[in-house]
């Protein structure tokens, strides 16, 4: 693997082995980074820190040469949203204890959806995440809290450069925050990411700042740009297409920025059976070549 080819996926970190067994999963597909959920994805429910097995997969990682983790933070926080106020404390309370436990694990960033509106209007959904965040950042937090580009679907914050620059210039501790930039919501919020990938990068680096770019979600999508659908596709698959992508993970600004891979698993035929695409789209990226046997070897694999 090139030197500081930062390549890894969403991985799992549940049951008995927790941070071991997540550390596991990225080694078997090749991968030197990795990104988890401290729980499900769906819900706030979480093991204490304690159960994390957090000594034994810091030295698988070390190793195996896995030089980093990712945190991203449950879907079901919604900052941008603050008409039931217990649902919006409880919100900021518990990132807040997100950020604990990610910075138990060795995690430097936790990626973030903004939140959506529900219908207070995009600059009222920006004020409330950004009070939100002024309350939960402090200034001796290690980890950064980096925001997500999205696809724009309902009522989703974040959905141009812009509104993630407004959140950003409205937070206090600005230096506690960073940008998740993934290929395909950016995609489908209407930024040319296929054939016009360094003209998308400049207009990032003057709406917010290239150092802010902290971690690349590579994924595919399913439909066409300004489609504001997000919809994920295994790497090479979909709209976006391989090379744009191969290009985006080896580019020459991106090269110390982990690139995590959400891409879809694949069910067999019986509907039951699952299987991961990362191990070959890990092998497809070192190489730079696509796979064009892909689906095949998916599904035939042990």
């Amino acid at each position: 693997m090139e030197n500081n080819f930062l390549i890894g996926s969403h991985v799992s970190m549940s049951g008995s082995k927790m941070l071991l067994g997540a550390a596991e999963e990225a080694n078997s597909y090749g991968e030197n980074t990795f990104m988890v959920y401290t729980g499900a994805p769906q819900n706030t429910v979480r093991k204490s820190i304690d159960k994390f097995r957090i000594e034994d997969g810091h030295a698988y990682m070390n190793d195996h040469n896995i030089k980093c983790i990712v945190v991203h933070a449950p879907y079901i926080i919604n900052l941008a949203n603050n008409k039931k106020l217990e649902s919006y404390k409880f919100a900021i309370q518990f990132l807040h204890d997100e950020i604990e436990r990610s910075e138990a694990i060795g995690a430097t960033q936790i990626v973030l959806h903004p939140g959506s509106h529900v219908g207070l209007g995009e600059d009222k959904g920006i004020e409330n995440i950004a009070k939100g965040l002024n309350e939960v950042i402090d200034s001796n937090q290690s980890a950064q809290i980096a925001l997500e580009t999205m696809a724009g679907k309902g009522t989703e914050v974040g959905r141009n450069f812009e509104q993630l620059a407004s959140i950003m210039e409205k937070v206090d501790l600005n230096e506690k925050l960073s940008v998740t930039f993934d290929t395909c919501h950016t995609n489908d919020a209407g930024y040319d990411v296929k054939n016009n990938f360094d003209d998308v990068l400049n207009e990032f680096d003057k709406v917010i700042g290239l150092p802010k770019l902290k971690v690349v979600h590579l994924n595919d999508s399913k439909n066409p740009t300004s489609s504001h659908k997000d919809r994920h596709e295994i790497i090479g698959l979909g709209t976006i297409g391989f090379d744009s992508l191969d290009y985006i993970a080896h580019h020459e600004s991106l090269i110390n920025v982990p690139k995590i891979m959400e891409t879809p698993i694949v069910k067999l035929e019986d509907g039951k059976t699952k299987k991961s695409p990362h191990y070959f789209e890990v092998e497809m990226l070192k190489n730079h070549q696509f796979n064009s046997n892909l689906m095949d070897d998916i599904k035939s694999q042990k």
